[in-house]
């Protein structure tokens, strides 16, 4: 097996990133390597209670364009935001 082979264990290219069930301290840190490790074309879809407004000034400063974000849903308690890396 190639190891520089990247295996798609999710046939639609969208995993799923449970923010709420993470420590507070640990969260950034998880989903900045949660999106290091997509490739060009697929995405994280983040769940959260709250609106991540911070974190995403942050992802804008870390990655730019290179990462693109779409919310799915913005309503009290009910955050979903698809991060899909894009190509470079």
């Amino acid at each position: 097996m190639n190891p520089k082979a990247h295996l798609h264990l999710s046939p639609d290219a969208i995993y799923p990133f449970d923010a709420r069930g993470i420590a507070k301290r640990f969260r950034h840190a998880a989903i900045f390597g949660a999106l290091d490790a997509l490739q060009p074309g697929e995405t994280m879809r983040f769940c959260n209670d709250h609106d991540p407004l911070p974190l995403l000034d942050q992802l804008n400063n870390r990655y730019g364009a290179a990462v693109d974000i779409r919310y799915l849903q913005r309503e009290p308690g009910a955050i979903v935001i698809d991060f899909v890396k894009q190509a470079a």
